[in-house]
């Protein structure tokens, strides 16, 4: 892939970062369910993740691998802090037990809106372009 092709392809996931924290936000303000809110705040910060990765031509098979890869690449080198790192670790292991966990949903408590945006910061990252490489 040339870089105008990674470049295209890191915006690409840039804009599903942005529309699937812009549903998270409308879940919130609608009363969606937590299940629907955490997957849609995990594909979120996961999308930007793989913008992130793939700026440096990077592009794991899976999920787990990304996660692992972005705090090497990104994380350690403090491109992004420990609490994005954190952040992303929890939802990911939140939609891990609500995709594949105990039988019964969790219930749907409030979501408070600040450990949300904060958790997403991640996905703001079009305020700090990835240069390809």
């Amino acid at each position: 892939m040339n870089s105008e092709d990674v470049a295209a392809l890191v915006r690409k996931r840039l804009r599903q970062a942005e529309g699937v924290l812009r549903d998270a936000r409308s879940l919130i303000d609608t009363g969606g369910t937590t299940e629907s809110i955490v997957n849609r705040v995990y594909y979120a910060m996961f999308y930007a993740v793989l913008a992130a990765l793939q700026s440096i031509r990077r592009a794991p098979r899976k999920h787990r691998g990304a996660i692992s890869l972005f705090d090497t690449e990104f994380v350690l080198k403090g491109l992004f802090t420990k609490e994005m790192s954190t952040d992303l670790h929890h939802i990911f292991e939140s939609r891990q037990d609500i995709d594949y966990g105990a039988a019964e949903p969790p219930t749907d408590e409030p979501i408070d809106r600040d450990p949300l945006q904060e958790g997403c910061d991640l996905c703001a990252s079009n305020e700090r372009p990835f240069a390809v490489r």
